[in-house]
């Protein structure tokens, strides 16, 4: 019998099914397998899944993506280790062209490919499994990310007024870490409790896109009841669909129950730091998604 080969640690990767209007999805060929399946690579060390996707669609294929709803988990054997691929649904955030790509030793082709040509061409049955639920989830939609401050100094500790409560260093750390996870999702409104800690959390990320804070009283601890921040959100919800932008809502900890009833999703208890995405389509909630920044 032939020997098992020896297995290191589990290989993690994410990647994207990428779609543009007319229906077509988009494809690699590989060289060193000969093999064409979507677009997706290994996390650097430290490196978040979901800017690890953005990432790697960019590199194999030139082009710029935001990530929608996520799509099932891959888990396969490969010759030195388990793999785990983590994909969600893409779509393009500029030019969709790919005829200017440099083709090159690792990606010797790049198409856009009609759906219902597609299967034929992929060659692994794993991914012609996962087209067939991309297809599902296809259709456009626009993320709101609700977002628990990150990590702040201890309330029995903080002398004064509590809407100055800082970060401690491991909350700024993470907000930092925020930077390019909400970048994966496109985010462009940032909604925020004017609370220093929840200020703080979005201010690096405020500074990368160049965009404004704004400051809704009616997320404060203070000020927030069910009424008034379901008002909130209604709004907000309206104007993703009616801007199509992206949008992150920050806020604390006893507000939260009522954001996610707002919603009419279950609360799930967010860590500091932790951001649920849900993903919209004309304002009903389609999909969720759970994450830290790292």
């Amino acid at each position: 019998m032939a020997a098992v080969p020896s297995r290191s640690r589990d290989v993690i990767a994410a990647g994207a099914v990428v779609f543009r209007p007319g229906r077509e999805v988009l494809l690699v060929h590989r060289q060193q397998y000969d093999d064409w399946s979507f677009p997706k690579g290994k996390l650097d060390p430290g490196e978040h899944a979901t800017t690890a996707a953005v990432r790697e669609v960019e590199e194999e294929t030139g082009l710029h993506v935001r990530l929608g709803p996520p799509l099932p988990l891959q888990h396969y054997a490969t010759a030195k280790a388990m793999k785990t691929v983590h994909y969600w649904v893409g779509r393009v955030v500029s030019g969709d062209d790919v005829e200017s790509y440099e083709r090159n030793a690792e990606i010797s082709d790049v198409r856009w490919v009609p759906v219902d040509e597609a299967a034929d061409l992929l060659s692994y049955e794993r991914d012609r499994e996962l087209l067939q639920v991309a297809l599902g989830r296809r259709k456009r939609t626009h993320a709101l990310v609700v977002q628990r401050h990150a990590r702040a100094r201890a309330r029995s500790t903080w002398r004064g007024d509590d809407r100055a409560r800082t970060l401690q260093q491991v909350g700024r750390t993470q907000a930092f870490d925020l930077v390019p996870v909400l970048a994966a999702y496109d985010v462009r409104r940032l909604v925020t409790s004017p609370a220093v800690r929840c200020l703080e959390t979005l201010t690096p990320y405020a500074e990368t896109i160049d965009a404004d804070l704004e400051h809704v009283e009616e997320l404060t601890e203070d000020a927030a009841t069910p009424d008034s921040v379901a008002e909130v959100l209604a709004k907000l919800v309206h104007d993703v669909h009616a801007s199509r932008r992206g949008a992150v809502l920050c806020t604390h900890r006893p507000v939260l129950p009522h954001v996610f009833a707002a919603l009419g999703i279950d609360d799930p208890a967010l860590a500091p730091g932790e951001m649920v995405v849900v993903h919209l389509r004309k304002g009903r909630v389609v999909a969720t998604e759970q994450h830290l920044p790292h």
